[in-house]
């Protein structure tokens, strides 16, 4: 996995992508989880302006995105949805400034 951060933008989990990379993008449920005393048994991605290659679930916590691709300039953006063990559901957004570097 890489060492990639999201930062706040405008309250948005945002991180900057060069439209020809294809590199994973961790979104961590972990705090959350630990909170609740849960874990992820299954989860979707809905992609808006990048492309979904794969995902899977890391230490039952954190869903790692492989993406490639977007626009430079247009809008893009990853939706994360779980279920828990327990039944929780959960959605989180994260979102792409998508620029070349």
């Amino acid at each position: 996995m890489s060492d990639l951060a999201f930062t706040l933008a405008a309250g948005k989990p945002t991180i900057d992508k060069d439209p020809n990379a294809e590199l994973d993008y961790n979104v961590r449920f972990t705090a959350w989880l630990d909170a609740v005393t849960d874990t992820i048994v299954s989860h979707t991605v809905s992609v808006i302006g990048v492309t979904l290659l794969s995902s899977t679930v890391v230490g039952n916590k954190v869903v790692v995105l492989w993406l490639s691709g977007g626009t430079v300039g247009q809008p893009a953006s990853a939706t994360v949805r779980i279920t828990t063990a327990a039944g929780r559901k959960e959605d989180r957004t994260v979102y792409f400034k998508i620029k070349e570097h």
